[in-house]
């Protein structure tokens, strides 16, 4: 019997200690978003994050994660609302989508790690996680756009909206005139123009 916790759930499976966590996570846990690539560990498409680092699952045995946390695809959110998410539908990044769960995994253990990576340090770090679809540039695209708009803020309870970390002071946008366009991660003209801000909160 092993005990782990995934996507926060506490889990007891009657398994044998070198079955895959892949394979726990699919057939025993139901949870699908973890795919089977190479079985090699090489291809990325397994990847989940065990106590916040990604491995590959198809190579981790069950013995290994005993008493750890792990977190698939699935529980990165419940309603796409995490900000790589959001920044992959934006982005328009999935072709087939059998990579993505690699790729958003990896992604976000970057981010966790290096909140402001450069462009090398991201292909570097994305580097081994395989898209046959070769939609590499759309991937980065949304890593970038992840980092510019995850430090955003919800509006609080007087309607303010935050702005983004590396800019100063909130907008009122029920006293905005003028306002463009209120898009999450948009720039956008306030005041008849004359200044561009970028708001935190979405239509």
């Amino acid at each position: 019997m092993i005990t782990l916790k995934v996507n926060g759930a506490e889990h007891r499976l009657d398994i044998e200690p070198e079955m895959p966590l892949l394979w726990a996570i699919r057939d025993e846990l139901k949870l699908t978003g973890t795919k089977f690539g190479c079985g090699s560990g090489l291809c990325g498409a397994c990847t989940v994050h065990v106590d916040g680092k990604a491995v590959r699952s198809c190579q981790t045995n069950m013995s290994e994660v005993a008493g750890k946390k792990v977190t698939a695809i699935e529980g990165l959110s419940d309603n796409n609302s995490h900000p790589l998410q959001k920044a992959w539908i934006a982005e328009q990044v999935p072709q087939c989508g059998f990579c993505q769960n690699g790729q958003i995994l990896t992604a976000k253990a970057l981010l966790d790690k290096n909140p402001k990576p450069t462009d090398a340090q991201i292909r570097e770090a994305m580097n081994g996680t395989l898209c046959r679809c070769m939609s590499y540039y759309r991937v980065q695209a949304a890593i970038k756009r992840a980092i510019t708009t995850r430090a955003e803020a919800a509006p609080d309870a007087d309607g303010l909206v935050q702005m983004d970390a590396d800019r100063s002071g909130v907008v009122d946008v029920r006293d905005v005139v003028d306002l463009m366009r209120v898009l999450a991660g948009k720039w956008c003209f306030v005041d008849g123009g004359a200044t561009v801000v970028q708001v935190a909160t979405a239509t």
